[in-house]
């Protein structure tokens, strides 16, 4: 298995380099995302050590890039966080593993065999750490059915003006000023391809969001 270390972290690259040689091939090492990206190009590793916090370009960005190039290459995100947060970034990104540098040795190498063998290796407890984040990200899908298309703040800038809110009406109503929700506004436009406000209200209807102008009053 041919393996790239993006890391800059050199005294940690060095003994990654020593611990994994005698099983592995080191075929290059780079301390920056942007790096990562133009190494990966050059010498296609079966698999990236990719750390998160780099300088230039952090680690989740590359891999979004390496991955949408390359998604034969398999990533695997070493880093001292375990936020969840970051972690799902990083799948999200691309990673197939997630392992933690303070780990043994022992276990990394146990995590490379694993990967060998076609099993996504994680440190341990990040398991579970996954599911209850997908649990989440779901949750927040079934409150938001247009989680493709628009943000939760779209759908509910979406929501008022669909209504017949004026936009600074809205901004009152979200705490936000008038001039972002013209900001989001013409987000919504773009995504949607709609050229004109009437055109956002009506696609607006048609998805259940928001009521007819003579439904306002209610509100």
């Amino acid at each position: 298995m041919r393996i790239m270390i993006a890391d800059d972290h050199s005294l940690y690259v060095e003994g990654l380099i020593n611990l994994l040689s005698a099983d592995f091939e080191i075929v290059s090492t780079v301390s920056t995302g942007l790096d990562a990206i133009e190494e990966a190009r050059l010498t296609r590793p079966d698999v990236i050590l990719m750390d998160i916090n780099m300088p230039i370009l952090d680690g989740i960005a590359a891999t979004r890039e390496i991955m949408a190039e390359q998604p034969g290459t398999k990533i695997l995100m070493l880093t001292s966080f375990e936020e969840t947060d970051t972690l799902f970034r990083a799948i999200r990104a691309g990673a197939v593993g997630y392992l933690l540098k303070n780990l043994e040795d022992t276990e990394i190498i146990s995590g490379l065999l694993e990967f060998q063998k076609g099993r996504n290796p994680f440190s341990p407890g990040l398991e579970n750490q996954i599911l209850q984040e997908f649990r989440v990200q779901r949750a927040h899908s079934q409150l938001n059915p247009y989680k493709d298309l628009l943000n939760e703040r779209q759908v509910e800038v979406l929501e008022l003006v669909a209504r017949g809110l004026e936009y600074v009406e809205v901004g009152k109503r979200l705490f936000i000023s008038e001039r972002t929700v013209k900001y989001h506004m013409a987000n919504i436009k773009e995504v949607l391809q709609l050229s004109n406000h009437a055109q956002v209200v009506a696609w607006a209807w048609e998805h259940g969001i928001g009521r007819k102008a003579d439904d306002c009053d209610r509100y």
